[in-house]
């Protein structure tokens, strides 16, 4: 069960107006979904917190990894224009989200011209990011790929979190840290803090 939790929200800039009754503070555990694929949409999420897999399984049944959001990333966009999520979303780590109504912010986008540039601003900039992402994933070699997220400066947080980023295991990416540590590449400037030499 998704606990409904109450505290200060880290909400961007662009949903800081937005009433907390259009507001759910929610936590979830690791494995635990949020929603599943063709649920009833209720809006879209917020990352305060953690890690929230987006998954979407094929007609043959197969999972397909469509997304990892992560702290300080929106998701589930397209739930404001659709009826179900197409997708299910699933906590790799433990999380903490907010939820924004979808009624809300469709009201919001009709009516507030400023809001609505803000919006198709912060989609744009989300666009660059997943599209760098894909391109960082797409890289066969586990070090490579390390070394291209600590290139685009990806770790901000904790190196598990850069791991659930690129899509590979954590242990993984220390391996390839340490990897690229010997090699002369990565400087180790702290306790899980790395930076191109």
């Amino acid at each position: 069960m998704i606990s409904i939790i109450s505290e200060k929200n880290m909400l961007p800039d662009l949903f800081q107006a937005t009433p907390t009754n259009a507001m759910r503070h929610l936590s979830l555990e690791k494995g635990q979904h949020l929603f599943h694929q063709d649920q009833k949409t209720g809006g879209l999420f917020y990352v305060e917190e953690g890690y929230i897999e987006l998954r979407r399984a094929t007609q043959t049944g197969e999972l397909l990894l469509v997304h990892n959001a992560v702290k300080g990333e929106t998701f589930a966009e397209a739930s404001l224009f659709s009826d179900f999520y197409h997708c299910d979303a699933v906590a790799t780590g433990d999380s903490t989200l907010i939820e924004i109504d979808r009624k809300h912010v469709l009201e919001h986008l009709q009516n507030d011209p400023n809001f609505a540039i803000a919006m198709i601003k912060h989609l744009a900039r989300q666009n660059q990011v997943y599209r760098s992402k894909l391109e960082i994933m797409a890289i066969k070699s586990a070090p490579e790929r390390v070394f291209s997220a600590l290139s685009d400066d990806m770790l901000k947080g904790d190196v598990i979190a850069l791991a659930a980023e690129i899509s590979l295991t954590h242990e993984a990416v220390y391996r390839s840290l340490r990897k690229l540590v010997k090699q002369g590449r990565v400087v180790q400037t702290g306790r899980g803090k790395y930076s191109i030499k």
